[in-house]
């Protein structure tokens, strides 16, 4: 090829999960943009990068697909773009199709069926160093000769692990694939192409078998996974306190060092009352986000995650969900927007519909910090039966609370629809692996980057707003009252409170409710604002255990497990179902729920206490 060669278009498919987004990342960098196709909400990821020779090479990333008989929107993108009958989409001029190399058993046989449109094929194994740690032995020139298409191995997640596949693409336009015929039994070539080009150990076939035995188990497997969620939640608590205690001490030496340089007045205010109480008050929480999503990640990159969603499949099918929704609740716990997102690859309308519903029950890391909080100013940091911490337990139990929340509103949506129909779940259960350390680095480096970005972003804009609400206007002369009982938000706070005086919410706790729409933390760090401002120099766990009663804090815990979802959660919705009435509908039920769950803990828990 040369420099001056027209741009070679190439598209860029494969099964979920075979890695062709970090593929796809790797090859352009910065260089791509997202929008979503005409029409459809489904995301449309393009990119260049320039090749060894100079030429520019475009890449569309397309939509996961298991086949070309498409089941779902996402295939029905891929489909119809590989058969140039998407509208604004031409046909590339070559398609790269990735495989994981750890389970080509599934992947091949959308090679094959690839190979049947008759378009220029590079077959990509991704994995490579997986498959390799794993005893997996490919012999791509045999399998290269028998496909009859270039086969490449790749590591995605590696600097430098495309390198072999940027140089075939260097190269000259492969030829036509060989079109297979219409109705080769494509099983038996599978089959075919793994006797005769990859060797697999035994010992590893075996070991999943006989770890299966007791994971899949229908008593067995279930009692595994609590046990394994349990020990999670036991070590958000336990491992993070070390952490905790020294980003508090930072924080807390920092702004005393910054308000001793800084001169008295409304600066010094907004530095030591506003950043460094409210941010400082979200920050401390950095380490349990980072602790759940390291067993969280370590679960996924295992195998274990989709054999979870095997075995949950009979109790979602009751109510009214499949197995298939397991991925993307569970990827709400992290955000509810990617959860939602996810659901593209579910493909019966109502199911889909129904886990969009309910994604937001699911307890997001941006409820932990207020969780959290609570729990260490009420719960007492005790063990029970002499093994388990009990601030730990109260985490856990807030978790299945949304859990079989969601479940419950399922149910319900499920005898609203007239659709009464129940959908099988067919699902390839991938092979056991340990997960890489580096895999797992990047990932919490990723979420600590979100994380960080949040705090420096919109929870300190928010924090800043609210100062100023909170600091002006000033009090008249001679008021004994805190100045913020005469500010907009001191104001705002006490017309709130009668709506919320019977949930047992203080008008601090009503005014935080507000910026909590736009990220939910952001009450966190609001609280401390607020209470820094009413001449409160206590830490804000302090204050809260001082200041609430028990009935308050448990009310409040149980607010935040309905509470109505942020902002750019509803605009997720929004735009996924094109539809304002399925925003109106998730945000007025979650409120209502919210409301109701609050009213009745308080005033029991008042009853009782």
């Amino acid at each position: 090829m040369n420099a001056s060669a027209a741009a070679l278009r190439i598209a860029i498919v494969g099964n979920p999960n075979s890695g062709k987004t970090a593929l796809f990342n790797q090859l352009t960098g910065t260089r791509q943009k997202v929008a979503n196709y005409a029409g459809v909400t489904i995301e449309r990821k393009e990119g260049f990068y320039t090749a060894p020779s100079g030429r520019t090479v475009r890449v569309l990333d397309l939509p996961g697909a298991y086949s070309l008989a498409a089941a779902s929107p996402d295939e029905a993108i891929t489909r119809d773009v590989c058969y140039g009958r998407y509208p604004g989409e031409p046909v590339p001029d070559l398609i790269v199709c990735v495989a994981d190399a750890t389970n080509l058993r599934l992947h091949l046989r959308f090679v094959l069926e690839l190979k049947h449109l008759g378009l220029p094929i590079v077959l990509a194994l991704n994995m490579m160093d997986a498959a390799e740690r794993r005893g997996i032995r490919i012999d791509r020139a045999r399998l290269q000769q028998r496909l009859g298409i270039p086969v490449v191995g790749t590591i995605a997640v590696r600097r430098g692990g495309t390198t072999a596949l940027v140089e075939q693409l260097d190269r000259d336009v492969p030829a036509l694939a060989p079109a297979r015929e219409e109705h080769a039994d494509l099983h038996a070539e599978v089959r075919a192409l793994l006797a005769e080009a990859v060797s697999v150990p035994r010992r590893t076939a075996a070991a999943d078998d006989a770890i299966d035995r007791v994971v899949l188990h229908p008593v067995l497997g279930l009692a595994v996974l609590a046990i394994v969620m349990f020990l999670i939640f036991q070590a958000v608590f336990s491992w993070a306190k070390p952490l905790q205690d020294a980003i508090s001490a930072g924080v807390a030496a920092l702004g005393i060092g910054v308000g001793n340089v800084l001169p008295g007045g409304a600066l010094r205010s907004l530095v030591v009352d506003g950043v460094f109480a409210g941010l400082g008050a979200v920050l401390v929480f950095l380490p349990q986000i980072l602790i759940l999503f390291l067993f969280i990640l370590s679960l996924e990159e295992s195998g274990y995650l989709p054999r979870a969603a095997f075995l949950l499949d009979r109790m979602m099918l009751a109510a009214g969900l499949t197995g298939r929704s397991f991925i993307p609740l569970l990827s709400s716990f992290a955000c509810a927007i990617p959860g939602i997102m996810a659901t593209r690859s579910i493909q019966d309308p109502r199911d889909r519909m129904t886990t969009i519903l309910v994604a937001p029950l699911m307890t997001c890391s941006a409820r932990l910090p207020v969780y959290t909080l609570l729990i260490a100013a009420f719960i007492p940091a005790q063990t029970v039966v002499g093994v388990f911490n009990l601030q730990g337990i109260v985490l856990f139990t807030l978790y299945v609370a949304g859990i079989v929340s969601a479940l419950a509103v399922a149910w319900v949506a499920k005898r609203l629809n007239r659709d009464k129909s129940e959908h099988a779940l067919l699902m390839e259960l991938p092979s056991y692996r340990l997960p890489h350390p580096r895999d797992i680095a990047i990932g919490l480096w990723e979420r600590a980057m979100i994380f960080l970005k949040r705090v420096g972003g919109i929870i300190l804009a928010l924090t800043v707003l609210l100062w100023f609400l909170s600091s002006f206007p000033a009090p008249p002369p001679g008021a004994t009252d805190p100045a913020i009982n005469y500010s907009l938000a001191g104001r705002i706070g006490h017309g709130l409170h009668a709506v919320f005086a019977p949930l047992g919410f203080n008008w601090q706790i009503s005014i935080a409710l507000i910026p909590g729409l736009a990220a939910r933390e952001v009450a966190v760090s609001s609280l401390a604002t607020v209470y820094a401002l009413s001449g409160n120099e206590a830490g804000l766990s302090a204050i809260v255990a001082a200041q609430w009663s028990l009935a308050t804090a448990l009310s409040l815990l149980v607010w935040y497990v309905y509470a109505p979802m942020c902002i750019s959660t509803l605009a997720t919705i929004r735009r996924e179902t094109n539809s304002w009435r399925h925003v109106w509908i998730t945000a007025g039920y979650l409120f209502g729920l919210a409301y109701l769950a609050s009213l009745l803990t308080y005033q029991i828990a008042r009853a009782f206490a």
